[in-house]
């Protein structure tokens, strides 16, 4: 490796000001920063009720969502490689995140986020950003699939508004589904199916409708109204007030007692970490250009690893977790107009100026509304277009899609997609064919329509 090369490419990794903001100047300067302002804006009200889902289902406080996704925003507008990519958590880190935490604490996520980090940044120095995107589009929508189920399922207690503590694993969520469905509280049941509708309805509308958030409103106001007394869980009766300080630092820290399954355990969270932050936001960041009809400069693969590892080595630390693009939210920002990553940036600041005025009435939202709002999220993972794609393709891709599908819930996100590329590896040159080799995901024009919906899909 030419070590002037490599310098050149990091300080221009370095570069938080670069061509990305070229179409600010076109046309009416003051239009365009206008128009992105709105964009951070909307995406914000949006993003708030989707981040302290996210946190919560992965065994965080929900404060670490807002905080976490303001702190993402803002670094990857600053070090990434898209012009309209949106940052924060997604629904692919759920199954590993929550994994993670159901035997360790969120110290050791941080170290561990940092490592995944740290080997980001180096794959975007060594240039592995088209190497990433080779992951079979099979795979992709296998793993897609396999998340959908683990979040759905993972809403049992808070859908249905049960006591009992619901465990980790599928199993043992369909077993506490299945004994103690008859404690079922039904204003539960119907508050989370009206917030599932209500997102479903107003993201149909207008992206300029943020939809989560009307849900969590009327959750509010059921709760304090017409269904006060009826049994309803809010967010404070889990979790305790949500607090406006968000300057907490965390720093990394390893158990008391440093095993072999302690470090092994770092390599695979760190290893789930490093593929669904690049294989997440390289596809979005390619979807963003296409959607947006990108004329100018492309995103860089290589800068977006590079920036992907900055979001989290720095979010962690600031009382967050993993980060990564999310394609939903990055739709809603281009359908709004935003031109550049200063739409990222006033996402970071509008996010956290809401939830610090409205923490108290967001802490009096019942838990219901966010298992509705997360098998919403859930329903548009999976998408017919997708599917229908991998069923155009061959029974080896078929196989590998269904394998991981059901293996993710199974066995858990990095066993399940590490052994389906395996398979890949192995077994393409005897059950593929060459026209449906792995760089289908980011070239078919079904994730074009998807996206033009604005309907939610890995996040």
């Amino acid at each position: 490796m030419n070590q002037d090369t490599t310098l050149k490419r990091i300080l221009f990794f370095l570069t938080p000001i670069d061509g990305r903001y070229e179409d600010l100047k076109k046309g009416n300067v003051a239009r365009n920063v206008f128009k992105d302002l709105t964009a951070g804006l909307i995406v914000a009200m949006v993003a708030i009720p989707l981040a302290m889902g996210f946190a919560m289902a992965s065994g965080l406080r929900p404060e670490q969502g807002i905080v976490g996704g303001a702190v993402a925003g803002l670094m990857g507008a600053l070090f990434g490689g898209s012009k309209y990519q949106v940052y924060g958590p997604t629904a692919a880190f759920i199954p590993v995140i929550a994994g993670l935490m159901a035997t360790y604490n969120h110290t050791f996520l941080v170290l561990v986020s940092i490592v995944a980090g740290i080997m980001l940044m180096l794959s975007g120095i060594l240039r592995m950003g088209k190497i990433v995107e080779k992951v079979p589009h099979s795979i992709v929508v296998g793993f897609t699939i396999g998340i959908a189920i683990v979040i759905a399922f993972s809403q049992v207690g808070e859908v249905f508004g049960l006591k009992v503590k619901v465990g980790y694993g599928i199993i043992d969520q369909l077993t506490v589904l299945v004994n103690y469905i008859g404690q079922s509280n039904l204003y539960a049941v119907a508050l989370a199916l009206i917030t599932f509708i209500f997102c479903k309805f107003f993201i149909k509308v207008s992206p300029f409708i943020p939809g989560p958030l009307i849900a969590l409103a009327f959750g509010l106001i059921a709760a304090k109204t017409f269904w006060a007394g009826k049994g309803l869980v809010l967010i404070m009766d889990k979790y305790g007030a949500i607090p406006t300080d968000f300057s907490v630092i965390t720093l990394p820290a390893l158990p008391d007692l440093v095993t072999a399954k302690v470090l092994f355990d770092i390599v695979y969270f760190a290893g789930a970490i490093f593929i669904v932050a690049s294989i997440e936001s390289l596809l979005c960041s390619r979807m963003a250009d296409r959607l947006a009809g990108n004329k100018g400069m492309p995103y860089n693969p290589n800068k977006e690893l590079w920036g992907q590892g900055i979001v989290n080595i720095v979010t962690p630390l600031l009382n967050g977790f993993p980060h990564t693009g999310a394609l939903a939210r990055t739709a809603v920002n281009i359908k709004l107009g935003a031109v550049s990553p200063l739409a990222g940036i006033a996402k970071f600041a509008f996010k956290l100026l809401l939830a610090f005025y409205l923490a108290t009435q967001l802490e009096q939202v019942p838990m219901a509304c966010i298992g509705g709002i997360l098998l919403y999220v859930a329903s548009g993972m999976v998408k017919k277009g997708e599917v229908k794609e991998v069923l155009g393709m061959n029974k080896f891709h078929l196989f590998l899609m269904l394998y991981t599908g059901l293996m993710v819930p199974l066995t858990g996100f990095m066993t399940a997609v590490v052994s389906a590329i395996l398979i890949y590896v192995i077994g393409y040159r005897w059950f593929d064919t060459p026209h449906n080799h792995p760089e289908t995901h980011l070239t078919h024009d079904t994730h074009e329509k998807e996206l033009e919906e604005v309907m939610d899909h890995k996040n």
